[in-house]
């Protein structure tokens, strides 16, 4: 291999690595949901290539809204599931929409597109 290519091969290699911890490995902010109208913890989420935030933090027992708007056409985030609270919504682009349920046990619960390319996290604490 010539100087040319070695170079070549190794900025690939870094390029990928960069990539790769950007979309996987990367910190993430957490965001804790606020209490709003009747009591309920509540969280707004932008849907634009993913969800924002995308890490969310709830008190178990009290119930929990999260207002989704979606902010882009890619069929992929028509749809958001929560599969551990059985609940789930269409997301129409430019419109918000609630999604509301009660967490009972602490954890982490994983949400996602119906492809299950956007992901995101619900934490709930005691």
């Amino acid at each position: 291999m010539t100087a040319s290519q070695i170079a070549v091969t190794l900025t690939g290699i870094a390029v990928s690595g960069f990539i790769a911890w950007f979309f996987w490995f990367a910190p993430k902010g957490q965001t804790r949901a606020t209490a709003g109208a009747g009591g309920a913890q509540e969280v707004a989420v932008t849907v634009k290539g993913g969800y924002t935030p995308d890490v969310i933090v709830v008190k178990a027992g009290r119930p929990v809204r999260l207002r989704f708007t979606r902010q882009e056409s890619s069929s992929c985030s028509e749809t958001v599931l929560f599969p551990d609270f059985s609940r789930s919504a269409r997301l129409p682009e430019g419109e918000e929409v609630s999604i509301e349920f009660t967490p009972d046990k602490p954890g982490e619960y994983g949400f996602q597109c119906q492809m299950g390319m956007l992901r995101g996290k619900l934490i709930v604490e005691s």
